[in-house]
């Protein structure tokens, strides 16, 4: 089976990729499932209703996803290609504590129409990493510590979520390089056995093929600690079945998807 759960498109402010035709890729390159999970970025990105209070990139006004459009649009995709392709609703939630309480209100609205959603860091006091404002004035072992701090923070005090992504994302947006993960160690730790004691999922993220980092994300550390990210068509399900056989030789099992919020596990056929 080949499922890819991290999955962008229009609805998205960084993808222009038309929902149907993302699911016509999917099929043609047999992909069994794929969930939509665009993303909501409360802090830097205002909500729909309110895109004119958002910022202006490349001529596009920067906001969360239309919930009002979104949901209907990928019910529909599922209803009309589920004879060919599962397609599951899904949400990126890109949290910061002091934006818990507004995921707490999305869900609330929201929340019976999802089946998966991602925990993601992608700033920190509405900082932003791939600007490189969030390291500007800090050094390695501090920006690096706060990322970990806030991921944390974060993971222990908000609930509503499936999988955590890209768990050491500041890893892509590093300019002094990777730090050796001894240096925050004891803080993905912690974090790991949260994660395991409430029940929820790691993703492995295959972008860090597309890049170039020399090692997974997360990196095989953090996998033996243990025990796509799509948004244009190269990216759909891309090195799924290679990491399926990379997490394999790591003594993983297998993987899951879900259905409703409910996870279901599906072992490695390789």
């Amino acid at each position: 089976m080949l499922a890819d759960y991290h999955v962008h498109c229009m609805f998205s402010d960084d993808s222009w990729y038309i929902p149907e035709k993302v699911v016509t890729d999917a099929w043609k390159q047999n992909l069994d499932e794929i969930c939509f999970t665009d993303h909501v970025d409360y802090g830097i990105k205002p909500d729909w209703d309110q895109a004119l209070t958002a910022k202006v990139m490349e001529g596009q006004r920067v906001v969360n996803v239309d919930y009002d459009a979104y949901f209907p649009c990928i019910e529909a995709l599922r209803d009309k290609w589920a004879d060919r392709i599962t397609i599951k609703c899904g949400l990126e939630f890109g949290v910061q504590t002091h934006t818990i309480p507004q995921f707490n209100a999305l869900w609330e609205k929201w929340g019976d129409r999802l089946d998966f959603t991602l925990l993601s860091i992608h700033q920190v006091g509405d900082l932003e990493f791939w600007t490189g404002e969030f390291q500007e004035g800090r050094t390695q072992e501090e920006y690096n510590r706060a990322y970990y701090q806030e991921l944390y923070d974060v993971t222990t005090s908000f609930e509503h979520w499936s999988v955590l992504a890209h768990l050491d994302l500041i890893k892509r947006y590093d300019p002094a390089g990777i730090l050796d993960f001894p240096a925050n160690r004891d803080l993905v730790a912690a974090t790991l056995e949260h994660v395991i004691k409430v029940g929820k999922g790691i993703e492995l993220n295959t972008s860090s093929v597309r890049y170039g980092l020399k090692d997974s994300q997360p990196s095989r550390e953090i996998l033996e600690l243990l025990g796509s990210d799509s948004h244009a068509p190269e990216h759909l399900g891309a090195y799924l079945r290679h990491f399926q056989r990379y997490l394999a030789s790591l003594g993983f099992e297998g993987f899951y998807t879900y259905n409703k919020m409910m996870p279901s596990f599906h072992p490695f056929e390789l």
